[in-house]
């Protein structure tokens, strides 16, 4: 089996892409310092899959300590690299944590896999590099605007290294621009597991109906969208996770002289927040208690994907729709809330 290195693996998208690339036929590491996750996620990838995961818990700003993990592990073929840090308005209130941490990070990844001479990258990107679009469906060939947040500009910056080293080395990269991940594993055994106060609207919509959060605020009615709301692309986890795997066997099997390639992931079908919101409450059966406030710092006003190249070039599809997104979600959120009150119980 080829072995691949991921990082980020406790993480949200980085736990469901473990599940995938173990169910297609993959051997797997994780780096993971859990600064931003727990290792809860671990215990439902051995659950889910049978597979036991070797987590190093392991600082990426740290050379040493990264170099030592690829020190152990001789054999890595590819790296899918998730680590970064990824709240938008935390980016706008401390930039430089978001560019030490999610530049100095792929830096430090980029000069393992040049000193072992590991061919394949894939990239953990997002479609925040578009930054606010002219047009839409936006496609891999739009022209990327000015960054909104800091977070945005170690999007773009990370995808810029990583044509400059692709140009200067061996390796082969994949970008991924993905759009709105939201939902969960069909088992229940993994989900989004924020930390402190989500910043992502499913999780804040789910926290809100299972009673957390008292209450929930839409940043803005005021854009030029159909109900004055941000227009975004959601789409399953387990879809995102998917087009990971895809893409390693791409990188694998294809002889293209490409060096450096990219893929949007979504749906290519843009919903507003408020759209979001009645979805949820149709599939739940929940009320949310939402008001209406002003807009948030950092945030576009409308996004949506060309998901055309990623469907015939990696031979992806969309297997859950929003009904789904939401269910998957909401079942996640019911699961940790049982777990907490038997933990309060004993």
């Amino acid at each position: 089996m080829s072995k691949v290195l991921v990082t980020g693996g406790c993480g949200y998208i980085g736990s469901h892409t473990i599940v995938d690339l173990i169910e297609n036929g993959y051997d797997v590491i994780s780096i993971d310092d859990q600064s931003r996750s727990t290792p809860y996620p671990l215990t439902g990838i051995q659950l889910i899959t049978g597979k036991r995961i070797k987590n190093y818990k392991v600082d990426l700003k740290n050379f040493d300590e990264t170099l030592a993990v690829f020190q152990e592990n001789p054999d890595i073929s590819a790296v899918i690299h998730f680590a970064a840090y990824k709240a938008v308005g935390e980016s706008v209130e401390q930039p430089l944590l978001y560019y030490e941490n999610n530049i100095g990070s792929l830096v430090n990844i980029l000069k393992c896999v040049k000193e072992f001479n590991i061919q394949h990258v894939v990239f953990s990107s997002s479609c925040t590099v578009y930054g606010n679009p002219d047009r839409f469906p936006v496609t891999e060939a739009t022209v990327l605007q000015e960054a909104v947040s800091p977070y945005d500009a170690t999007k773009q910056m990370g995808e810029q290294i990583l044509r400059d080293f692709a140009l200067s080395s061996n390796t082969q990269v994949i970008l991924l621009r993905y759009f709105n991940p939201v939902g969960a594993h069909p088992s229940c055994l993994i989900g989004e597991l924020p930390l402190g106060k989500p910043q992502n609207l499913v999780p804040v919509i789910t926290q809100t109906a299972i009673g957390k959060l008292p209450k929930m605020m839409v940043y803005g009615n005021d854009y030029n969208t159909r109900d004055g709301s941000c227009i975004r692309d959601y789409i399953h986890v387990s879809d995102i996770a998917h087009a990971h795997t895809l893409s390693v066997d791409y990188l694998r099997t294809n002889n293209s002289q490409n060096t450096c390639e990219i893929f949007n992931l979504g749906t290519g079908n843009g919903i507003t927040v408020l759209e979001a919101i009645h979805t949820f409450e149709k599939v739940s059966g929940e009320n949310l208690n939402y008001e209406i406030g002003g807009r948030r710092p950092g945030d576009i006003e409308a996004i949506y994907a060309n998901n055309e190249k990623a469907i015939h070039e990696l031979g992806w599809s969309i297997q859950y729709n929003l009904d789904q997104m939401m269910q998957t979600a909401w079942a996640w959120e019911q699961r940790i809330k049982r777990e907490e009150d038997t933990i309060s119980n004993n």
